[in-house]
């Protein structure tokens, strides 16, 4: 594989990197080649929209894109290019990223942007995303994700034969049982209640028997 970048990590100040470099760590170990810099949408505007828009042309796959309290920074880079934006809210404010989370994941129609979980969980999310992005091209990058998801602590098969069964937890044969034991019947006053309003038109997919 090319050292040349494919993914795009960027942030709108060097503080958001002790949040993002959950991402850098899991790109560096997956052997994906990655670039990092600070790209602020309201600090350094020019600099952010012309990144955005030779990133396509430098054979950038990803772009993550981590910020805080406005958080304007992932949104504005997608609204410039075609390449999938993942953003990946800061907690840099007294509303502990919910901030950035709701700037975020609120695009308009047309310009989506991936929004990740608060802090460093979706960095590193970010990170497995922009892997399945680049894998879908350099298969060796899908089979090192593959690897890397199966050890982690707990982890199912990503294949499993239809006749093999599945079992989640030990204590599946009790819930297992507990499913079996026979439950009360509603009471006419609850189906009563449960029962569609006539009033209330549906459509055809929607329609239940009354």
């Amino acid at each position: 594989m090319t050292a040349t970048p494919l993914v795009g990590v960027i942030m709108g100040s060097k503080t958001d990197y002790e949040t993002l470099s959950a991402a850098c760590d899991l790109l560096t170990e997956l052997e994906i080649p990655f670039e990092a810099k600070v790209v602020s949408a309201h600090r350094t505007p020019d600099e952010m929209f012309a990144y955005a828009e030779a990133a396509e042309g430098r054979g950038l796959l990803a772009i993550i894109a981590g910020a805080g309290g406005a958080a304007h920074l992932p949104g504005m880079v997608a609204s410039k290019t075609l390449v999938p934006v993942l953003g990946v809210p800061v907690n840099v404010t007294a509303l502990n990223g919910i901030d950035a989370l709701l700037s975020i994941v609120q695009m308009p129609a047309g310009v989506p942007v991936g929004t990740l979980a608060i802090g460093k969980p979706g960095a590193t999310n970010a990170a497995v995303l922009a892997a399945e992005i680049v894998g879908a091209h350099h298969p060796a990058v899908r089979e090192r994700l593959r690897a890397w998801r199966a050890a982690l602590p707990g982890a199912l098969p990503l294949t499993v034969g239809r006749s093999s069964p599945i079992t989640c937890c030990a204590r599946a044969p009790a819930l297992q049982a507990r499913s079996t034991t026979a439950r009360p019947t509603a009471s006419h006053a609850d189906r009563t209640f449960r029962r569609p309003n006539p009033q209330f038109t549906a459509h055809p997919w929607l329609q239940t028997t009354p």
